[in-house]
């Protein structure tokens, strides 16, 4: 399993972690894209964003799905890595589970697929949405909102310190109430994770931090070296 876990950055915020995917994938292979999360009159400028993110992975194109109908037609193996953007989390989700896509990625990614994700993208990879009800409305009205649980017990929230500081407060009073349930780690965007194999590697311009049992623990570049 290969899955970036992106804390919701694009352009220089993501180099390294663009050009680490570019070491990992299929060359001969397009990427598909899903912009599920996103409302379908952005798609098209969703698809000018995607392209100038790209522009450095070899690939030889980038094919868009406009719908989550679309997405079930797909075979995900005929791919070299999908691509998850940002949006809603919950309408990304429940698209994915209205057409039954969930298990269809999961066994991809088990077989080998690979799979970038930015935001929303990203938090689906985690154990459970809760994590972002604070930020993302559940209009859909989602009621199984488990994710994908690469990292087997930890939920996502993205751009944490990207915002206002009140906002980043309540944010950080949210994620500080469900730790004592939710073991959440919080991604800046300049951030990404990747899960390969068995291993976490880290591309961390800015600390991120971990929620869990009522505490707020700094990830930072020392860390980890």
């Amino acid at each position: 399993m290969k899955v970036f876990i992106c804390g919701g950055g694009s352009g220089e915020q993501t180099i390294r972690a663009v050009r680490r995917l570019n070491e990992v994938i299929q060359h001969d292979l397009p990427c598909l894209y899903i912009p599920l999360a996103m409302e379908e009159d952005q798609y098209d400028s969703c698809y000018e964003w995607i392209k100038g993110e790209l522009s450095s992975v070899d690939i030889p194109g980038i094919e868009m799905i406009r719908s989550a109908e679309e997405l079930a037609r797909k075979h995900l193996a005929d791919y070299s890595f999908l691509f998850i953007g940002g949006g809603n989390t919950f309408r990304l989700l429940s698209e994915i589970k209205r057409v039954h896509m969930f298990e269809p990625i999961r066994e991809y990614l088990l077989n080998g697929g690979v799979a970038f994700g930015g935001s929303a993208g990203a938090i689906i990879f985690g154990e459970d949405l809760e994590s972002c009800a604070l930020d993302d409305d559940n209009e859909v009205r989602l009621t199984d909102t488990k994710g994908f649980d690469v990292l087997s017990g930890i939920s996502f929230f993205c751009h944490f310190t990207n915002r206002i500081p009140e906002h980043d407060q309540r944010s950080e009073d949210y994620l500080l109430k469900i730790s004592d349930h939710r073991k959440t780690y919080a991604l800046p965007e300049e951030d990404t994770l990747f899960l390969n194999g068995t291993q976490v590697e880290e591309f961390i311009d800015r600390p991120y931090y971990i929620f869990d049992n009522g505490r707020k623990t700094e990830v930072s570049v020392t860390d980890i070296c």
